[in-house]
């Protein structure tokens, strides 16, 4: 079973992993665009506006370059040399990580934001955006190190048909490393998966502690069982909350994808499924975001009632 024949030949897969990029493409374009008319009008920005904005970039390019990567993959051509190969699979690979490490940051903010003011987080909610993208850039650039392999092992597929390749487009494949350097570079990134998906995962449950003590003392100040209407940071709390679980969902999902590709590597279906997993993140986030945005939700009400009312 040639799964690269399967993959081209399969409409279905094809016409819904590009209409699920074309989605996400606009949603994150849209949000971008939000997000640049705030800061030109002068609206007072608040401590996750920055991140946010970034991470619309972010999964903007990373749903770009997957795009052009999938036309490698569903479309036939087989035109590309080492250097395209090499750059478009590291640039993807980069911006992979950038989402993850501005949706920890993000998480993390949110902790600070909704902290008490007698808290030791509390001294960070007037950081200025200068700290806030050394926050990202830092990892960031630990991350592109550690991705550098991806340079070595990225190669254009040659003529000949060799069972030693990964396949990684029509294109393009994947030489597999010495037992050493893979080991090496695999326990890199467990580390870094570990360590920020669990600040995510504690600062997350920090959130939740909160919203629970804050819930307790609103009920009993009213002296009523029924909740009071949620405040502003409340909202965003509960926005981030809702994509950060939904991030910890895909990432599972990912490994669990990743492992059964390892076990069955002539499985087009796992490819498949994977190339969907891995983007339905950066595909959703922005609709979150939109949710929790007044502004953005009483204009789409807006533009809803005008199309009605003209037909």
């Amino acid at each position: 079973m040639n799964k690269n024949i399967i993959l081209h030949t399969d409409s279905n897969i094809r016409n819904t992993f590009f209409s699920v990029m074309g989605i996400g493409i606009s949603a994150n374009s849209f949000l971008l665009l939000f997000h640049i008319l705030k800061f030109i009008r002068g609206h007072r920005p608040r401590l996750t506006d920055l991140p946010i904005g970034i991470l619309s970039l972010i999964h903007l390019l990373m749903l770009l370059v997957m795009a052009f990567i999938a036309t490698d993959i569903f479309i036939y051509w087989r035109g590309w040399d080492d250097i395209i190969c090499k750059f478009l699979v590291y640039l993807h690979r980069i911006l992979r990580g950038l989402s993850l490490c501005t949706t920890t940051l993000l998480s993390v903010l949110q902790a600070i934001i909704l902290s008490p003011r007698s808290s030791c987080l509390a001294k960070f909610k007037h950081k200025s955006p200068h700290h806030i993208s050394c926050a990202i850039l830092l990892p960031s650039v630990l991350y592109m190190l550690i991705s550098s392999r991806l340079l070595l092992s990225i190669i254009a597929t040659p003529n000949l048909t060799m069972n030693d390749f990964i396949y990684v487009t029509q294109s393009c494949s994947s030489l597999p490393l010495s037992h050493l350097m893979q080991s090496m570079f695999t326990t890199l990134l467990v580390i870094r998966e570990v360590f920020l998906i669990s600040l995510m995962v504690i600062s997350t449950w920090y959130m939740v502690a909160l919203l629970c003590r804050h819930r307790k003392q609103a009920q009993h100040l009213e002296g009523t069982s029924l909740s009071p209407k949620a405040s502003p940071e409340q909202r965003a709390t509960q926005t981030v909350l809702m994509l950060m679980s939904f991030f910890v969902l895909m990432s599972i999902f990912d490994s669990i994808v990743s492992c059964s590709r390892t076990m069955f590597l002539n499985e087009p279906t796992s490819y498949s499924i994977q190339l969907f997993v891995i983007h339905i993140y950066a595909t959703v986030s922005p609709f979150v975001f939109m949710s929790s945005e007044k502004h953005i939700v009483n204009y789409l009400r807006s533009m809803c009632d005008k199309c009605l009312s003209l037909r």
